[in-house]
C-alpha cells in the first residue's frame, strides 16, 4: 500500500491544528485571534492540498488520556472543513465523555490523523500493525480503529484486530465470515506537542 499524497509540511500542520483549537474555542466563547479565519482562507488558497476531500480524524486528549475522537472515514468535503467539523464533534458530541468545558480546554491537546482512501483486503495478514487502520463493517456493525492506536496499546495483528471487531459490536470470528468488509487505510498523523503548539 503506497503513500496516497506527499506529506504534509509543517506549516500546513500547524495551520490544521490551529484550524481545530480555534473552532473549539470559538464554541466554547474563548478568545480566539480576531482575523483567524480570514488569514487561515488565505492560506487554504495557496495550499490546495488542504481544499481535497480527504477523511479525517480529530482527536482530543487530557493528560494523555483520550478526551474525544471523532472522524469520517471518507472525504466528503474539502479537509479543512471536515477538520473544523470534527474537532466539535470530538470536544463536544463524543458520546463516550462529557462536553469539554472552557476552563479545562488549556490542557487539552489536539491531534489530526488525516486519512487514505480505503482499500479492501481478503485477510488480515495484509494489515500491518502501527502502519494500518482497520475499519471492519458488517451489515449494521461497523467499527474503526486508527493506525496509532496498535502502537500506543502495543498490540500485535491479532490484538487490533479483535479489539477493532469489539468496537464494531462484533466477536473476533467475524472477520472470517464472508460477509464481513475488511478495509484498511494509512494516515498522516501529527499533534501540537510534536510540533511544539502546546
Amino acid at each position: 500500500m503506497k503513500d496516497f499524497m506527499e506529506p504534509f509540511t509543517n506549516a500546513e500542520k500547524k495551520a490544521l491544528l490551529a484550524l481545530a483549537r480555534w473552532s473549539i474555542g470559538r464554541e466554547l466563547g474563548t478568545a480566539v485571534p480576531k482575523n483567524f479565519f480570514a488569514d487561515f482562507s488565505s492560506f487554504v488558497q495557496e495550499h490546495p492540498v488542504l481544499q481535497q476531500k480527504m477523511g479525517a480524524f480529530v482527536t482530543l486528549r487530557k493528560s494523555g488520556d483520550l478526551r474525544g475522537c471523532i472522524g469520517n472515514m471518507i472525504g466528503r468535503a474539502p479537509l479543512h472543513e471536515t477538520i473544523m467539523s470534527m474537532a466539535i464533534s470530538s470536544a463536544f458530541h463524543d458520546p463516550r465523555f462529557p462536553p469539554v468545558k472552557k476552563e479545562e480546554f488549556p490542557e487539552v491537546s489536539v491531534e489530526i490523523s488525516v486519512l487514505s482512501p480505503l482499500v479492501n483486503i481478503d485477510s488480515t495478514e495484509e494489515l500491518e500493525p502501527g502502519e494500518h487502520g482497520l475499519y471492519i463493517t458488517r451489515g449494521f456493525h461497523s467499527g474503526v480503529l486508527l493506525p496509532q492506536v496498535a502502537t500506543e496499546q502495543g498490540w500485535n495483528r491479532e490484538e487490533f484486530v479483535r479489539h477493532t471487531c469489539l468496537k464494531a459490536g462484533l466477536p473476533p470470528g467475524a472477520v472470517d465470515e464472508p460477509d464481513t468488509r475488511l478495509e484498511i487505510f494509512t494516515a498522516q498523523i501529527f499533534c501540537e506537542e510534536d510540533l511544539k503548539l502546546q
